[in-house]
């Protein structure tokens, strides 16, 4: 069934339409470098801050140019090889189901931050912001976002599958 391949694009549609609404709403709602709700004795802050960079604002004194090709060209390039490999009959056969929808948050995750980076001039809103109690040396984790949230779960899972995966195989369990 060729609609079959394109089941695992609801849930990047989903993770897309809910980050975008999200932004907006914090965008309109809370002002920009600011806190606008705190949960659970300060653990959890609703903020919204700008982010011209990547993960732990690595890049952010690059080059405008740099950064164009760096986090958006080169994104929207991995983003059509994700699409190819979702749609492929060919790789539907080399990736379990899990897989695939695996695949399919990490590309809704890249599309939501990609959007804002075309459409809010390199800068994508994150806005979750969690106490860590000093652990790993840091304050509170790094600000972010539903998209974020979306690759970074979606990528454990697709890890943590094709290692389980692997080793089915290498016991001679699957194949």
């Amino acid at each position: 069934m060729r609609t079959k391949r394109f089941l695992p694009f609801l849930l990047s549609l989903f993770i897309i339409v809910s980050d975008q609404i999200s932004k907006a709403w914090i965008v309109q709602n809370i002002e920009e470098n600011s806190i606008g709700y705190s949960f659970f004795s300060d653990w959890l802050w609703i903020v919204h801050v700008r982010n011209d960079a990547v993960a732990f604002s690595l890049g952010s004194a690059m080059p405008e140019a740099f950064k164009y090709i760096l986090f958006v060209g080169f994104p929207i390039v991995i983003m059509v090889a994700l699409a190819i490999i979702i749609l492929s009959p060919k790789y539907s056969r080399e990736f379990s189901s899990l897989q695939i929808w695996c695949l399919s948050g990490i590309f809704g995750g890249g599309v939501g931050n990609l959007i804002d980076r075309i459409f809010r001039n390199l800068r994508v809103v994150d806005f979750i912001s969690t106490d860590l109690n000093g652990t790993f040396g840091m304050e509170r984790f790094p600000t972010w976002n539903i998209a974020d949230g979306a690759v970074v779960c979606s990528v454990i899972i697709l890890v943590l599958s094709l290692v389980l995966t692997r080793k089915e195989v290498e016991n001679g369990e699957k194949e």
